[in-house]
């Protein structure tokens, strides 16, 4: 996203399952990792009071230990599940979003200035974003701000490719008008996640036997994580089904991999040898999200082929997360105007603009 005045480049990690947006900041920086884009640096006319109603939400949003230090300006430390954190102090300032009527906006809104980060072994590895988009519920997400000053709905969406690349959108312009599964959100029990309720397990159309488990969506999650009885049970499943070409290994990328007679390139190649998951929600109409093997693995650089289902309960986790290797080539949507998240299967190779001409 292009931010600030001049406009400046930045790469935003996407997540659905936090808030806040921030930036690495100079301002000056105490713990940054090495990011792509020389660090932002704040101007002292930017910093958003600590009386803003956005600084309160964010307080109240994040608990107790979060207070101003000075009226001026709003402090905030966040941790995140993985234990990674952002300490900072928020800032208003122009972002440059194109609209889809090829005109560009510059409205200001708020987001982090984080000028200590906590991310992975002490922040030594080189970071593959600027920071972090916070597309969340809360009213100091990006999308809740877009909607106040009346720039958009209060709707969002993600495609993302299984190729790589894909589009996000804000508002409600390219949402399909069929073809769409869609469920009422539900109020997750674990903060202010995405939630399409209760969901129940199914390996190749067949019940595993499993009590539905709370499941929540977050693009800012790599992997799909499954309660502790559902990701065994899956293991089982997948172990049971398995030709004996396909032989068992350690790999430094996942917990659960297999070697085949050569080399594997793509999940493509593997496609056929393993069965589809599904999930039904009982608050939906027929409401199932198809979970086919390449949903659900991965090839690593060493050719073999890795489970990317992970175990909540090993991640201290008490319920299960869609993430982004399940929403490939899934349109994902989250409709706050209407209370509904949908799901729609199909490319997300394509642009959004041509997603747009496809749908009324």
């Amino acid at each position: 996203m292009n931010i600030g005045d001049p406009a400046k480049p930045y790469f935003l990690d996407v997540d659905t399952g936090s808030d806040l947006t921030w930036l690495q900041c100079d301002a000056p920086c105490q713990s940054c990792s090495k990011v792509p884009h020389p660090l932002y640096r704040p101007v002292q006319n930017k910093l958003v009071p600590c009386a803003d109603s956005l600084c309160t939400a964010l307080h109240s949003g994040l608990g107790r230990n979060n207070k101003c230090s000075s009226p001026k300006q709003c402090d905030y430390r966040i941790k995140y599940t993985d234990s990674a954190s952002s300490l900072g102090v928020l800032i208003a300032d122009n972002f440059s979003l194109p609209l889809s009527k090829s005109s560009n906006i510059r409205p200001s809104l708020t987001f982090g200035c984080g000028y200590d980060q906590q991310v992975g072994k002490n922040g030594a590895k080189p970071a593959p974003t600027d920071g972090l988009l916070g597309l969340g519920r809360g009213s100091v997400s990006l999308l809740s701000q877009l909607k106040q000053k009346g720039i958009t709905k209060n709707v969002l969406g993600h495609c993302l490719s299984t190729n790589g690349g894909g589009f996000l959108f804000f508002g409600d312009g390219i949402v399909p008008t069929s073809g769409v599964t869609w469920v009422p959100m539900a109020r997750s029990t674990s903060g202010n996640y995405y939630s399409p309720g209760s969901g129940t397990l199914y390996f190749d159309r067949r019940s595993l036997g499993l009590k539905p488990m709370e499941v929540v969506f977050d693009s800012g999650s790599t992997y799909t994580y499954f309660t502790a009885e559902a990701y065994h049970a899956v293991v089982s499943a997948l172990k049971g089904g398995l030709s004996r070409s396909f032989k068992q290994v350690s790999d430094p990328e996942l917990l659960l991999c297999w070697k085949g007679q050569k080399a594997f390139k793509s999940v493509f190649d593997v496609k056929k040898d393993f069965k589809s998951l599904s999930l039904s929600f009982a608050t939906g109409k027929n409401a199932v999200m198809e979970i086919p093997p390449e949903n659900y693995l991965v090839v690593t650089k060493s050719g073999n082929v890795c489970l990317g289902i992970l175990d909540a309960a090993a991640a201290k986790l008490s319920f299960s997360i869609i993430g982004d290797i399940t929403m490939q080539d899934q349109m994902v949507i989250y409709d706050n105007e209407k209370a509904q998240l949908g799901w729609m299967r199909g490319p997300c190779s394509r642009s959004a603009k041509s997603a747009m001409s496809s749908s009324p």
